[in-house]
């Protein structure tokens, strides 16, 4: 399987800013090319590359004022190495965060999916709850939202979407986490957020929006929430969001089979 991403990010900026950008694809996988530039009204900006626990790459731009242009691309072949996952790995992604509050769900999520013992089986049940009681409604939530205001407003986009099905898994008991991700097949086109579950010895692919095929996604950064897999940060200074192009493509676009397990590959 070949996959080619793409992304292209303009941005404003009004002040002198510290950015940190998650775009490149988790260095898992090998691409066979791959190329990040910066520019600053045409004039190239150095950046500095760092990565996380997870393996995701953080792309830190130093900008002065101006239109400031950040382009990636790459061409995968094949699948990406397996995360090393810990046992403390296990326990940060059962416990409540900022934006999947599981805490404040759990009489939810007992309510909902009493009785449902087997993980293959309440994985299922918990995509299919989400993705049926929520429409999918671009512009109707907020940066901030998490998974309590997405569950009373009763829509979202994809980002929401695993935020639910997060916390709704970790009430449940079972380790969950965000990924964003490269999504050929996604329509329209941009980043994508999924959820990852670990069911049986293995990190599964939750996705309640259902626009993609699970296993042609690229993983680009893994957290808790989206505060940690955000595709910009603005550490200081201020910049504005003028453009995002995201383009995943693969040499043939497979169905997905919602009953078998999946993981990101």
């Amino acid at each position: 399987m070949q996959r080619d991403v793409t992304s292209r990010i303009v941005l404003n900026i009004t002040e002198p800013a510290d950015l940190v950008f998650a775009i490149g694809v988790s260095e898992h996988y090998a691409p066979t090319a791959e190329s990040f530039t910066a520019t600053l009204d045409g004039t190239a900006v150095t950046h500095t590359e760092l990565s996380d626990v997870h393996g995701t790459r953080l792309h830190r731009v130093e900008s002065g004022t101006g239109e400031l242009v950040v382009e990636y691309s790459a061409q995968i072949e094949g699948a990406g190495a397996a995360i090393e996952t810990a046992d403390i790995d296990l326990l940060t992604y059962t416990r409540p965060s900022r934006y999947a509050e599981s805490d404040a769900l759990a009489p939810t999520a007992a309510a909902e999916f009493a009785g449902i013992d087997d993980p293959a089986q309440l994985l299922a049940s918990v995509s299919s709850w989400v993705g049926t009681h929520l429409s999918y409604v671009p512009g109707s939530s907020l940066p901030t939202d998490g998974a309590t205001r997405t569950l009373l407003a009763r829509q979202g986009v994809c980002r929401d979407y695993a935020h639910l099905c997060v916390a709704l898994l970790r009430s449940l008991g079972v380790p969950a986490r965000l990924v964003a991700v490269y999504a050929p097949g996604l329509d329209p086109m941009d980043f994508h957020a999924v959820a990852e579950a670990w069911i049986e010895g293995a990190w599964r692919v939750v996705d309640a929006t259902t626009l993609a095929p699970r296993s042609t996604l690229v993983r680009i950064a893994t957290g808790r929430d989206a505060a940690d897999t955000a595709f910009l940060n603005v550490m200081s200074g201020r910049a504005d969001l003028v453009e995002v192009q995201v383009t995943a493509t693969v040499d043939a676009l497979p169905n997905d089979d919602l009953d078998q397990l999946v993981s990101i590959g």
